[in-house]
């Protein structure tokens, strides 16, 4: 049994993440630290946390508890993690930052199972992906080494919770409801996070990246645009598609005229995707939960990876709509 403690634990991130470890069979959640909620119960801000005995700990109560062997899994404020987990390390913990903090640095694994198990399995920290990159990665990524690429187009959609736990005027419902709102357009933190994963796979092409808040609460819909310089073979590339997620636990290649859904992918760790090729123009669509895949979900099967336990243990969960 591995001891689990969640570091910032009051956000939606952090409330899917103890959700998810509240039936994992070989975890025991420790410490649920907040600043902000300190001795109240994790189920009155969640209701579904309420059927969970936590109360959420004060400020400090992480190293309290911290033995060697433990994981700390970090959900607070960008900028919090950079001194917090290389402490939690040194005293014998392996980390999880579901934070930005991590994910530009090199001393950090980068948490996208699908493409980076090895690293993963030997890390003490592993910067959990953002929700957007993870979209945008799983949809690009089996194009490397098929041609030239001239520009990639990613036009992205995400629901509210998103933008995280706060009452900001453009992620209310109220105020989004019945639009469809472009946002960041000026530079958004998550573009050179793209950029970087996929030249690190030799994907340099430029990167136009536009995303939008949708009037739904949680899930992500992506349509990658990749334009090489030449035509490219439809065949090649299915098969690309396959090689590269064919035995996946968690992405789904759609073919035909079945198209990602975001109802099929809420609520799980789930991955749809669905790939065309026309000319010199690939186009990929992906769904995922952008609190399932694009942060909690993928925390978990890094946290399986790292501690050597299968890679879908306790991420079983599947939407059925009748």
């Amino acid at each position: 049994m591995t001891r689990v403690h969640v570091w910032g634990s009051s956000g939606y991130a952090a409330a899917e993440t103890i959700r998810i470890l509240s039936r994992h069979p070989e975890v025991e959640l420790t410490t649920l630290e907040s600043r902000s909620h300190a001795g109240q119960n994790a189920g009155d801000h969640f209701t579904a946390l309420r059927n969970l005995p936590h109360r959420f700990d004060a400020p400090g109560s992480v190293f309290e508890q911290l033995r060697s062997g433990d994981v700390v899994i970090a959900a607070g404020n960008a900028g919090d993690a950079r001194t917090f987990l290389p402490e939690c390390v040194a005293r014998g913990a392996r980390t999880i930052d579901l934070s930005s903090d991590f994910r530009l640095d090199a001393s950090a694994a980068y948490g996208l199972p699908e493409w980076n198990r090895a690293s993963i399995a030997a890390a003490d920290i592993v910067a959990n992906p953002g929700c957007y990159p993870t979209a945008a990665a799983l949809a690009i990524l089996p194009l490397a080494g098929m041609g030239s690429i001239r520009t990639i187009v990613i036009d992205a959609k995400s629901g509210v919770s998103g933008a995280g736990r706060t009452p900001r005027v453009d992620t209310l419902f109220a105020e989004v409801s019945g639009d469809v709102r472009p946002y960041g357009l000026g530079g958004h933190r998550h573009q050179p996070e793209i950029e970087r994963t996929l030249c690190e796979r030799g994907i340099d092409a430029p990167v136009v990246f536009t995303p939008h808040v949708v009037p739904i609460v949680r899930g992500m819909l992506v349509d990658a645009y990749v334009v090489f310089e030449r035509p490219v073979d439809a065949d090649a590339v299915e098969s690309a598609f396959v090689r590269a997620y064919g035995a996946s636990a968690f992405v789904r290649l759609l073919s035909g005229d079945r198209v990602p859904s975001l109802p099929s992918v809420v609520g799980t760790n789930d991955a749809e995707l669905h790939v065309d090729a026309r000319d010199s123009v690939v186009r990929i669509v992906c769904a995922i939960d952008n609190l399932g895949k694009g942060a909690a979900g993928q925390a978990v099967q890094n946290l399986n990876i790292m501690l050597g336990y299968p890679e879908a243990l306790s991420l079983d969960a599947r939407t059925v709509f009748c």
